[in-house]
């Protein structure tokens, strides 16, 4: 069965404070509506490198994206390619990396923060290169293309956990009420997703360690969250997916060719 997908990237949302500050979404877990899963990101655990883990499936020693700093197209193929070449409709609000590794290298603000073009993966997009760039703004770009095109995609990528932890680190208010914050605003949209029929996945790229950074072992760092919401979703607690899975199970719930890991004891 085809059904359509949105994936919420919340960047640098360590496990640890997901499981306790994201009152909304834990709402839906307890009342048998959700289920969270404890990912493990692949390292390093940088953000550039695990977007395109999270897209491709491919660990960043595997993509060649290793660092923040590697500006190029990505040469694996993404979940926006699988889903246009099956003439599926996709859409990202995301930061501007997500634009220039599936759309266009480098990106320019003036050419590429707004994007209507078919004849790219990600065919519709606003793209923000500010990361104190509201979240709330975001998630409101998000909602606009997805009652504009009707995407049977959505990327959805907000900044200002990470934007927080980097400022401020791991064991503050800031981070922690920042992630409660993105929590609240999801509130605004999740029930009417759901209910338009999409299956929502809210994740993380990376966690957030004491130092204000994140790049190696430590549990704040890897250990991030995934929260799946739909009635594709099997909602097993014995579930133990991968962060290289997600790309191969969104391709499946979207039900389009792919030759991707999945995990299949998340789907029914």
């Amino acid at each position: 069965m085809k059904h359509n997908v949105i994936l919420v990237v919340l960047d640098g949302l360590s496990y640890q404070v997901a499981q306790h500050a994201m009152g909304h979404l834990q709402a839906y877990a307890n009342a048998g509506r959700a289920a969270l899963y404890k990912l493990e990101c692949e390292l390093p655990a940088l953000s550039r490198p695990l977007y395109e883990c999270i897209l491709t499936g491919i660990t960043p020693i595997d993509s060649g994206i290793v660092h923040n700093n590697v500006t190029r197209l990505s040469n694996q193929r993404s979940v926006f390619h699988y889903a246009s070449e099956a003439g599926l409709t996709t859409a990202a609000a995301a930061y501007h990396w997500v634009s220039e590794l599936y759309n266009r290298s480098p990106f320019h603000a003036a050419r590429d923060r707004h994007t209507d073009n078919t004849s790219l993966p990600i065919q519709y997009g606003h793209f923000y290169y500010a990361d104190h760039y509201p979240d709330s703004h975001l998630f409101a770009d998000a909602e606009s293309l997805r009652l504009r095109h009707a995407p049977n995609f959505l990327l959805v990528h907000p900044m200002n956990i990470d934007d927080a932890g980097h400022k401020h680190g791991l064991d503050t208010p800031q981070y922690r009420n920042s992630a409660r914050t993105a929590d609240i605003i999801l509130a605004d949209y999740l029930q009417g997703w759901l209910d338009a029929g999409y299956q929502v996945l809210v994740t993380a790229d990376h966690g957030m360690n004491n130092d204000r950074s994140h790049n190696g072992l430590l549990p704040e760092e890897r250990e991030v969250p995934l929260f799946v919401l739909g009635d594709a979703f099997s909602l097993d607690p014995s579930a133990t997916p991968k962060q290289t899975e997600l790309c191969g199970t969104v391709c499946e719930l979207l039900g389009i060719p792919h030759d991707k890991p999945i995990c299949r004891e998340l789907l029914k």
